[in-house]
């Protein structure tokens, strides 16, 4: 921007030497340039505050809390038999495409239904509602102990998803590796923030009990790591919001047409006055 100021500057002055403009009109026609949004932002980094050193430090972090299955979550459930025939139909749901009432993208695997129930092959209906999926494994194993001999049991989400918006660089929704993912993790898989993206101001949407709830997180501190939105629940939505900078950038475009417009005002104004 200092640029196009240089610019208008040089240019009043080839007027005011060549036609002879009043001083205070030019002057005054450059300070309306002066007001045009010009906004920087200096670089950010991350935990800005952990000591530059390389003795070992202790961070306190949050606890983790394993993630409870709720109705319309979709489960990966693997059950291995000694019986190869039995275990293919045991795990043939999971090649099943299932998807839940909100309309997310379509997955494999066994839908929990209303009333928080998987329905699996032989075994029949289990409730899994409000377990870890830890504890539905271990509840799964025990019911097919009636029907077979020693059953392994593996139980993951195939849709524990979370939604990164604004300034990132992928954002998007993205369907995670594993039940414990951090904010930090999150953005990682965003591709970062972009270089305007508000790293003191990040923001985390919740659905706890039916309602929502947020907090805003600051990238810069270390006070992060103790947050209990630091590690993240299904379905938890994080928006970083833009800069100054970025909000400048988006009216560029207004601000070259507000100096052309200038421009050809100052040359329109000279010509009248010169043909006087």
């Amino acid at each position: 921007m200092s640029f196009f100021i240089t610019f208008v500057k040089t240019l009043i002055q080839l007027l005011m030497h060549k036609y002879q403009l009043e001083k205070s009109f030019l002057v005054a026609l450059f300070v309306s340039f002066c007001f045009t949004s010009c906004y920087t932002t200096k670089k950010s980094v991350y935990f800005t505050d952990l000591v530059d050193s390389a003795s070992k430090r202790n961070i306190n972090t949050a606890v983790f809390k394993e993630p409870l299955i709720q109705t319309d979550d979709i489960l990966s459930i693997t059950v291995q038999t000694t019986d190869p025939t039995v275990t293919a139909t045991l795990n043939q749901a999971n090649a099943n495409t299932a998807s839940g009432s909100s309309g997310q993208t379509a997955v494999t695997g066994y839908l929990v239904n209303k009333n928080g129930e998987v329905q699996i092959p032989i075994i029949g209906n289990v409730k899994v509602a409000g377990l870890t999926t830890l504890q539905a494994s271990e509840l799964i194993t025990n019911k097919s102990l009636h029907d077979f001999k020693f059953p392994s049991v593996q139980v993951r989400f195939a849709n524990y998803k979370v939604n990164v918006l604004g300034e990132v660089n992928r954002p998007g929704s993205y369907i995670l590796p594993n039940e414990k993912v951090s904010v930090i993790d999150a953005i990682s898989l965003a591709g970062d923030l972009t270089i305007y993206g508000k790293r003191e101001n990040v923001l985390v949407i919740r659905e706890h009990d039916g309602h929502k709830e947020y907090a805003r997180l600051n990238l810069g501190s270390s006070e992060i790591f103790k947050s209990p939105y630091y590690y993240l629940t299904q379905n938890d939505l994080i928006y970083v919001e833009a800069s100054k900078a970025k909000i400048s950038t988006a009216n560029d475009a207004d601000t070259f047409r507000n100096i052309s417009i200038g421009i050809a005002i100052i040359t329109l104004i000279s010509i009248l006055i010169r043909t006087k």
